[in-house]
């Protein structure tokens, strides 16, 4: 057995709480527990049969499987023209959007373009742990700015030091969120954008969940904000809008310059998307308005018969206006952690920590609405036992 040596960079890459959680699921299952899993935000609706269709048609064709070395001219014409629809966004195809295989790849590569090791980048607290990963690929390091609910889940930038901001090459954010649910206003994207042109700053807004938006107020692109596009890009995924989360795809527009070098990157990395599956995206995009209305129909009635059904057994939790999550408050007297564990010990119900998404996340927990009405009625009936346990003095 060879003694190999491990890179130094791997411990920024530990076991994460996923894992942990995944674990502690499947003993509990094979000790015959039954289990609603709360905890990943797999979307569980199908693609559309139109989306189906196409990427089976054409996987069938012997002339699809070569490289596509980049994405192709018809995605990359279907990601505008869905930009102009539902945005007003005007992009040039061939130079200000570029595909990637799903925005986890996009996040953990792209600081390899902006940031040398070293370099700050300006992260949220709580984000999603893909931004850590590629802070950590990048040798760069983090600047947590908090996300608290006195501040609408929207990062203070005022509070950033000075010192800090000159020397930030990068900020990353996240609307509508996760795991924080929550929207930015325009007002909120334009002190972004003034930010970031003092300081230097490019700006990345991941909006994988752009789609997700209820109570009739529409998602706001970074990208229709008035001089966006000179700081900075916007990337988005079909992973959870178009239920294409196996398929990775995604793609990142904005600034001409900052997308051509992102792509300059790409080109050492990989040899493009499957052309079936750029295909299945081109379908689902030139019909986002039909797919997107079920998906925000689906998940609005979701929350809000969840939210209900957590308040009947005397748990009170925020209703968010966007995403796919809910970030919730736990009782007082638990950890994060503590707490899930103990509903996974005594309800079956698997949901997660909110410090897996940074320190700010203590005191919450993270829930997924990828499961029917009845189930998700089901996993708060069966929360109620430790719900009680919790008002016990």
């Amino acid at each position: 057995m060879v003694e190999f040596h491990l890179a130094k960079r791997m411990k920024a890459f530990a076991p994460s709480i996923f894992s942990e959680l995944k674990t502690y699921k499947l003993q509990k299952q094979a000790e015959g527990q039954k289990i609603i899993d709360l905890s990943l935000g797999s979307p569980d609706l199908p693609p559309a049969s139109f989306v189906r269709e196409k990427l089976a048609t054409l996987a069938s064709e012997p002339d699809q499987y070569g490289y596509t070395l980049s994405g192709t001219q018809p995605f990359y014409e279907a990601v505008a023209n869905y930009y102009r629809r539902a945005y007003g966004v005007d992009l040039d195809a061939p130079t200000e959007i570029v595909h990637a295989m799903g925005s986890q790849e996009g996040l953990v590569h792209l600081p390899l373009v902006f940031a040398d090791p070293g370099d700050i980048i300006l992260v949220t607290d709580p984000g999603y742990p893909a931004y850590e990963a590629g802070l950590a690929v990048a040798g760069a390091e983090p600047y947590y700015m908090p996300l608290v609910k006195e501040n609408h889940f929207l990062p203070d930038l005022q509070a950033i030091p000075t010192e800090i901001a000159n020397q930030a090459r990068m900020m990353i954010l996240n609307y509508p969120g996760n795991p924080v649910p929550g929207l930015a206003t325009e007002q909120f994207f334009s002190e972004v954008i003034e930010f970031a042109k003092q300081h230097q700053i490019v700006v990345l807004h991941d909006a994988a969940y752009s789609e997700f938006y209820f109570d009739d107020q529409q998602a706001l692109s970074f990208l229709a904000v008035s001089g966006a596009k000179d700081v900075g890009m916007e990337i988005n995924s079909l992973s959870k809008s178009f239920s294409l989360a196996g398929a990775r795809i995604a793609y990142i527009a904005g600034n001409k310059e900052m997308v051509q070098k992102i792509a300059q990157l790409k080109s050492n990395l990989d040899y493009g998307v499957f052309a079936p599956i750029q295909a299945a995206g081109i379908a689902a995009l030139d019909r986002a308005e039909e797919i997107g209305q079920l998906v925000r129909t689906t998940y609005e009635r979701r929350r809000d018969v969840f939210i209900a059904a957590l308040k009947n057994i005397g748990w009170t939790v925020d209703k968010p206006s966007g995403g796919m999550f809910i970030w919730a408050k736990i009782p007082a007297g638990w950890t994060s952690k503590e707490f899930c564990f103990t509903c996974i010990d005594k309800a079956g119900v698997v949901m997660v920590p909110g410090p897996a998404f940074g320190k700010n996340g203590e005191g919450y927990v993270r829930i997924a609405l990828v499961h029917s009405e009845e189930i998700l009625q089901e996993a708060a009936e069966k929360l109620r036992s430790v719900i009680e346990i919790s008002k016990l003095p």
